[in-house]
């Protein structure tokens, strides 16, 4: 009955609204205030400040701050071996697998398809069609900077307007289509791997959404798709080229949400020792290269 509540709410509910209230107190720097809430936060969700740079609350002027604090060098370390892919994000796997021709598993009962998610683009829906797929969810508590998990050139961006549900398992659980009804921002980049998708997905009081290449994508939230493209390597001067390696931030969410990644067919195979549900954490191999 409680989550029949819940689930209710989150229609009901004026997300937007919610969203842009909590990202206005977030990067508000409102003294004892803040500091109050930020130790309320730690308490709650039993966050480990031992792993952060910063491990004084105190050292956070609003939340936002806090919330995106940087780890301590080495804290999660990638592998060397040019053939292993690191988790991009500390989290929870929901799902990963195979995608069986465009559709993907969002949770027991739904699936959902890639020219949802990637917004009806068909280059890209042919490019991972029947690849695979990892979605993470990242919770409070969790570090909420995003990473590489391997070399990469960036080739697209892509802003795609939608709803702001919350994107924990029991919504993941009950809505359908939920990751490709919501807000999110695509990025594809060209990888020895082939292309790989890394999809920033937004959710209720996710205040914003950013890269490291272009700051803060949304807001504002215009309501309409935005597309931008970046050179390959030979096509201009190096210097142009977005190029991020292995365990390189990418991105960050001020306040949680969910990252996914997709991959090309016959590119890259999971480990095996993978199980749905388990903790992620960032620079963690969970994928490799497929041997041909």
């Amino acid at each position: 009955m409680l989550n029949a509540i819940k689930i209710f709410l989150q229609h009901i509910l004026p997300k937007q609204a919610l969203t842009v209230c909590a990202g206005y107190l977030a990067k508000k720097e409102l003294g004892w205030f803040t500091q109050l809430i930020i130790k309320g936060f730690i308490k709650l969700y039993k966050v480990d400040m031992s792993e952060a740079i910063h491990s004084d609350p105190k050292d956070y002027a609003s939340f936002n701050a806090f919330f995106t604090r940087a780890l301590k060098e080495n804290m999660r370390p990638f592998s060397e071996k040019n053939q292993e892919l690191g988790f991009p994000a500390d989290g929870q796997l929901s799902q990963f697998g195979d995608i069986e021709g465009e559709e993907l598993i969002q949770a027991k009962g739904h699936t959902y398809s890639l020219t949802a998610l990637l917004a009806g683009n068909p280059l890209l829906v042919d490019a991972f069609a029947n690849g695979k797929f990892a979605t993470i969810y990242l919770s409070p508590k969790d570090y909420h900077r995003l990473h590489m998990p391997c070399d990469g050139v960036l080739r697209e961006m892509i802003y795609v307007p939608g709803s702001l549900y919350s994107v924990n398992l029991l919504t993941a659980a009950n809505i359908p289509n939920l990751f490709a009804r919501n807000e999110r921002v695509i990025c594809i980049f060209d990888t020895e791997f082939g292309p790989m998708a890394q999809i920033l997905v937004g959710a209720t009081i996710v205040g914003s959404i950013e890269t490291v290449w272009s700051g803060v994508i949304t807001p504002p939230r215009d309501g309409i798709i935005q597309r931008y493209t970046y050179p390959k390597e030979g096509e201009v001067d190096d210097s142009l080229v977005i190029k991020l390696k292995k365990g390189e931030e990418m991105g960050r969410f001020q306040l949680g949400s969910t990252v996914i990644n997709l991959f090309s067919e016959q590119k890259v195979d999971f480990s095996e020792d993978l199980v749905k549900g388990q903790t992620t954490r960032l620079g963690q191999t969970f994928m490799v290269k497929q041997s041909n």
